[in-house]
């Protein structure tokens, strides 16, 4: 059975950021995220569930059908989270960009994400 941390993290890249459906996805935000999550990106800080959900809206419109998948397993800390991930070509299965999140956990959930992308070579 999984533990909290391994779930959030899976829960974050995949129930959130691969889920096109608004209210999935915003469920999904609830259970996953504290309501003033800090996510840090490449474009600077999102702060609160809205924000997140909004800025993962775009980043979606613009992904067309790719998809994230897992790279490996959770690695976990108390507290803290970390996932690798790629992002997939549909067409070919292959990775088009790569990346990690790592998170901060308190009260079981997220309160503070960070996303690292990792261009490709």
């Amino acid at each position: 059975m999984p533990d909290a941390i391994e779930t959030l993290m899976f829960d974050n890249l995949l129930a959130v950021f691969n889920e096109r459906d608004d209210d999935k996805r915003r469920a999904a935000i609830e259970r996953t995220y504290a309501s003033d999550v800090r996510w840090t990106d490449d474009e600077g800080v999102s702060t609160g569930r809205a924000a997140l959900d909004a800025k993962c809206v775009a980043l979606q419109a613009n992904l067309g059908d790719q998809q994230f998948a897992a790279d490996g397993p959770v690695r976990s800390l108390e507290g803290f989270g970390y996932l690798g991930w790629h992002l997939l070509d549909p067409a070919t299965g292959q990775p088009v960009l790569s990346g990690f999140d790592t998170a901060l956990i308190a009260d079981g959930v997220i309160t503070d994400l960070w996303t690292v992308l990792i261009p490709p070579q």
